[in-house]
């Protein structure tokens, strides 16, 4: 059975250089068996990021992709703390707060991009609990920015 390495590859996915936390705050802290990611956002095209909100000057499909975005951003921290992909046992917990309209009700199906990412990568041991809510605004107008616990 292939590792989520091996799968990552299968994928086409390369991961992007770690970036800093954009605070007073660390990427990651692993405690008791547990790997926990900071908030991450997606890089966007051509390493710019993007701003705004979703329903307003994004919409579902668009989301979705930034979320797989920053799941793909959250993955290079993970790589970086264990060294590799293999080393997850499971993915426990995805949490997305998604700059949106305060009528955009699709904050779900935008928080499926990481989902789905995270279940080709590790298959089985990426299906996860997951809480996600819209936010009235995030850092630097991103469009959403997730964090996730994993089980090392």
């Amino acid at each position: 059975m292939a590792g989520a390495e091996e799968r990552l590859q299968a994928l086409g996915i390369v991961l992007p250089q770690v970036s800093s936390p954009a605070a007073r705050y660390t990427n990651y802290v692993i405690v008791n068996g547990l790997l926990f990611v900071s908030g991450k956002g997606p890089l966007g095209s051509n390493g710019v990021k993007p701003k705004g909100k979703l329903g307003r000057e994004f919409y579902t499909q668009q989301g979705y992709q930034f979320a797989r975005q920053a799941g793909i951003e959250v993955l290079a921290v993970v790589r970086d703390a264990l060294g590799s992909l293999d080393k997850v046992k499971r993915v426990v917990k995805v949490q997305g707060f998604i700059n949106a309209d305060p009528q955009f009700e699709e904050v779900h199906k935008v928080l499926d991009g990481c989902s789905d990412l995270l279940i080709e990568v590790f298959g089985e041991q990426g299906i996860h609990a997951r809480s996600v809510m819209g936010a009235a605004t995030l850092r630097d107008n991103l469009p959403l920015v997730v964090d996730i616990i994993f089980e090392v």
